[in-house]
């Protein structure tokens, strides 16, 4: 999984490309998540959109950063999860997560 991020709105909007399978890749993003935080960020979104595969791991990876980002008060929209929403429906994790089409239209709903 490779991640670059950028700041729009004033959220932070992290783009995950490859696999999601945990690993060192998982240990970074949650760090960056972690510093943002620690800065006194807390809208965030996941642009998913060149997201090829998701294992278990990282089904996990994205219930912890949910829980670490709401606990500091913060929200987290998943933006863009087409390639991997069948593993969120089996899993029935879309009833936990803010979903929206595009990373654009996940901005706007935590901007308004």
């Amino acid at each position: 999984m490779k991640i670059s991020e950028r700041t729009q709105d004033g959220v932070k909007v992290y783009e995950l490309r490859g696999k999601i399978m945990g690993g060192e890749p998982a240990t970074m993003l949650r760090g960056k998540v972690v510093e943002a935080i620690e800065a006194g960020e807390r809208k965030f979104v996941l642009d998913l959109s060149d997201v090829d595969w998701m294992n278990s791991i990282g089904l996990g990876m994205l219930v912890a950063l949910l829980n670490t980002i709401s606990k500091s008060g913060g929200q987290l929209q998943l933006a863009n999860i087409d390639k991997i929403e069948k593993v969120l429906l089996i899993t029935r994790l879309v009833t936990i997560f803010q979903i929206s089409d595009n990373a654009d239209d996940a901005v706007a709903a935590l901007t308004k």
